[in-house]
């Protein structure tokens, strides 16, 4: 048996939850749903097919997973991350085995390369491939960034290697789902974003290692896009990515994605932020702007600063 624990957050995931395990299933190892108390068979899917399952109330993707660490007695060497919606093919499940096998003490971290399928399609430009992600690190060299979106995986020790194969996200939900899904996406960026004004300094750029990419996308954020005025900046940036970026190859389902993802999605986060701005112009202290924006985002984000 590998020593590797495979961790999978889910809700409500009994569309995803059986084809995410299945394509593991020859890393031989163990594997650990950390569900949100689903109500349909998620749960019952995840532990017929040999999964450890655990629950726990759902505050973010990062907290979920920081709290698995810390709770369910992940002891392996290794720890891979995947959402209940990706899958891995059998040509990185060998280089998986092969990098945990073979691999020295100075590499602590192995970044994939994430394909996104929209609509059966795979959206292979405007930036969107290749998604370089550090989803397989040594347990102890590593740790989550504590944000409400897009947080990711970044080694404290060590460098990270690429593994090649396929790394793929294929949703199968309808586009109803995507879009509420963004709806809430939009609401948690939004948090980041206004709690950042508050205190400008919870929010660090990156430096540890994990991968130029990340880093130099998170820096562009921080230093260019987040300067520009609301709803100017989602356009400038749906553009460069649909014409820059060739998202335009991607076709009519690319189009909707492209569009959806990098127009509609950012300007409904600018929407929300301008909403909170109109609330916090009544008031003077950080103590009850905190107050306006836990009300108006439904989270209690004091626990959580």
């Amino acid at each position: 048996m590998i020593d590797l624990t495979v961790i999978v957050l889910t809700f409500n995931e009994e569309l995803h939850i059986q084809r995410c395990l299945n394509s593991v299933n020859n890393l031989d190892c163990r594997y650990l749903i950390v569900d949100s108390f689903s109500d349909d068979s998620t749960c019952e899917i995840a532990k017929n097919l040999g999964a450890d399952v655990v629950q726990n109330p759902f505050v973010t993707q990062a907290q979920q997973f920081q709290w698995a660490m810390d709770n369910c007695d992940v002891n392996s060497e290794w720890v891979l991350r995947l959402d209940a919606d990706e899958t891995i093919d059998e040509e990185l499940i060998a280089n998986i085995k092969e990098f945990i096998s073979t691999n020295s003490t100075d590499i602590n971290g192995a970044v994939f390369h994430r394909k996104h399928i929209f609509m059966g399609k795979w959206v292979k430009h405007g930036g969107r491939y290749p998604l370089p992600m550090l989803r397989l690190f040594r347990n102890g060299k590593a740790h989550v960034e504590q944000r409400w979106m897009d947080e990711h995986i970044v080694l404290d020790d060590g460098a990270s290697k690429f593994l090649s194969g396929g790394f793929v996200d294929n949703n199968l939900n309808s586009v109803g789902w995507f879009i509420d899904k963004h709806n809430k996406y939009a609401n948690r960026e939004m948090v980041d974003i206004m709690k950042k004004r508050l205190y400008p300094d919870s929010d660090p750029l990156i430096t540890e290692s994990t991968g130029f990419s990340i880093k130099f996308k998170r820096f562009l954020k921080q230093s260019l896009y987040m300067k520009l005025p609301y709803f100017a900046r989602p356009i400038l940036y749906f553009l460069y990515r649909y014409l820059l970026q060739l998202g335009f190859l991607d076709g009519a389902r690319g189009f909707a994605y492209h569009f959806m993802q990098g127009l509609w999605y950012r300007s409904l986060v600018d929407l929300k932020c301008l909403e909170v701005e109109r609330e916090w112009k009544h008031v003077q202290t950080k103590e009850e702007k905190l107050i306006i924006l836990e009300r108006m985002s439904g989270y209690k984000l004091g626990e959580h600063l």
